[in-house]
């Protein structure tokens, strides 16, 4: 919890607001998507949807008047859209792999956003979420409607052998229900098709030259009304889809990572933000993020890859650490300088009288939205500062991994208790019950975060910490003679609420260095 008594700042910002088989479309842009606003959504008339099973019978009728009335053109997925009462039922419908979208899939967008609210759903609500469900799809006892029955090509298995363009029959259909306009220019090969590729990228002007790398493990998401396909990025930025399009599609850029972390929220109550990409060519899009691209794109690209990173060198054959639990929940707020770990959504924080009393309304909606971490990037602007950020709390989640919720209660209530008992200190002033929890913790993350720093960005070894009262420059010097952060990590245990505590256990895992071990605590 890097500096802050964050948990009370997060509930009032609450309230105030080189894969060469890829076809990339285009290379690295660092014009594209500068100039697509990333507010809410602006829904202009209904479409006619080209892929409803009447829709599609009709088209296929005017390519193939002879034989399509041998072909049975039979639903394979349903337009649908559910309204779920809470989080837990969201939570329900994402388990079941759906790709939930908060607007609706036909209608015309006439000013692009990330996110959509229908006026008709309370603010404080979870919003009409639209899906594509495959055709017998087990329904839970949520609230849904059936908005189409539809025929999607590429989720019929007897297209294989009926001897029909059904890409044509696509693009027919799309010409039949006005959609014409919508549709991209074929290709000059029959063959060919037109799958969605291309690579997210990003700039550090600080790492290696400034030059772009990939935007690692993020979903990219893309539709053409009710036709959907979605793909993880690797760790160098590239995607590509499975199924072909014929039209112009949107993009979006799904802050869930293939690491098992979401970051959100969109304002409204999901757990992973989107970033829109805009419309553009089935044959993909690339984009370059820059510190000159939209703030909030830049900043979720930052702690992307600076999650997908931590959690990937956690392996035993690099840093050698407990990976933070799976499913952590990201919160980004600009509008605060603070971080924290509070892992809200693991457990932390159990109810406690004192912790209502102090956060009064504010508790429920906590309660609510359960973060994990959020992250404070006001005055942040640059990549190194969220990195920073970022690797700090994950190293508290990687400690929370090991220790538990009662240890974590402990901490975080001495955080708050120490703020309000001396005047807004930052970790109190040492004393107190539960002092050493929050020794232990910030030495550790203060420590981990410099290490990290100074591995990415070379320079001499930064000084993250090393002004308050614990000193995590001990674990620095330990690092310099030869115990390493995988030696400390593995003894910070529950058992570990102190600085004694914590040279015992040193000494007891690593008897050989004794007498260094000992002459580094003794100088503080």
């Amino acid at each position: 919890m890097r500096g802050k008594i964050s948990i009370v700042l997060v509930a009032i910002v609450l309230m105030s607001c080189s894969k060469e088989s890829f076809r990339t479309g285009r290379g690295l842009d660092y014009s594209y998507g500068r100039d697509i606003p990333h507010n809410m959504i602006v829904l202009g008339d209904r479409l006619e949807n080209p892929y409803t099973t009447e829709n599609m019978s009709k088209a296929l009728q005017s390519l193939y008047p002879t034989r399509a009335d041998r072909v049975d053109v039979k639903a394979t997925n349903l337009y649908v859209r559910f309204l779920p009462a809470d989080d837990s039922e969201y939570e329900l419908l994402r388990g079941l792999g759906l790709n939930m979208m908060d607007h609706p899939l036909d209608y015309d967008i006439v000013v692009e956003g990330d996110w959509y609210h229908d006026p008709s759903v309370p603010d404080n609500k979870v919003t009409w979420q639209y899906a594509v469900v495959p055709h017998g799809f087990d329904f839970p006892d949520i609230r849904y409607e059936l908005i189409d029955e539809c025929y999607i090509a590429e989720n019929d298995p007897g297209t294989r052998a009926d001897g029909i363009d059904w890409q044509a029959v696509e693009r027919e259909s799309y010409r039949l229900t006005g959609n014409e306009g919508r549709l991209a220019e074929p290709m000059t090969r029959a063959s060919d098709k037109m799958i969605p590729a291309g690579r997210i990228t990003i700039e550090d002007k600080d790492y290696k030259g400034g030059q772009p790398f990939g935007v690692s493990g993020v979903m990219v998401s893309c539709n053409s009304f009710v036709k959907f396909d979605q793909a993880y990025t690797d760790r160098d930025g590239y995607y590509q889809m499975e199924k072909s399009f014929s039209s112009d599609i949107r993009y979006r850029l799904i802050f869930k990572n293939e690491k098992g972390f979401s970051i959100g929220f969109n304002l409204v109550l999901v757990p992973a933000s989107v970033s829109t990409l805009g419309k553009s060519s089935p044959e993909g899009v690339s984009v370059t993020v820059t510190e000159d691209s939209e703030d909030k794109l830049f900043r979720r690209c930052v702690v992307n890859n600076a999650a997908y990173d931590y959690i990937t060198r956690c392996n035993p054959d690099d840093m050698d650490l407990a990976a933070p639990p799976q499913d952590i929940r990201f919160w980004i707020f600009n509008g605060l300088e603070s971080s924290s770990a509070v892992m809200l959504h693991h457990g932390a924080i159990v109810r406690n009288e004192y912790l209502e009393k102090f956060l009064g309304g504010f508790y429920p909606l906590i309660e609510y939205f359960l973060p994990d971490i959020t992250i404070g990037t006001k005055g942040a602007a640059d990549y190194a500062r969220i990195y920073s950020s970022t690797c700090h709390e994950l190293a508290h989640a990687s400690h929370f991994s090991k220790v538990g919720t009662d240890y974590w209660n402990k901490y975080i209530l001495y955080i708050i208790e120490s703020y309000i008992k001396t005047g807004g200190m930052t970790y109190g002033d040492g004393t107190g019950e539960n002092a050493g929890h929050c020794e232990i913790g910030e030495m550790w993350a203060y420590y981990l975060e410099s290490k990290m720093y100074k591995e990415r960005y070379g320079g001499s070894f930064p000084t993250f910490g090393t002004s308050h009262w614990f000193y995590p420059q001990i674990f620095r010097f330990l690092d310099e003679r030869g115990v390493s952060r995988s030696d400390i990590f593995s003894v910070l245990d529950e058992t570990v609420i102190s600085k004694n505590d914590l040279k015992s256990a040193l000494i007891l895992s690593r008897p050989e260095k004794k007498e260094t071990i000992e002459q580094i605590f003794s100088r503080y």
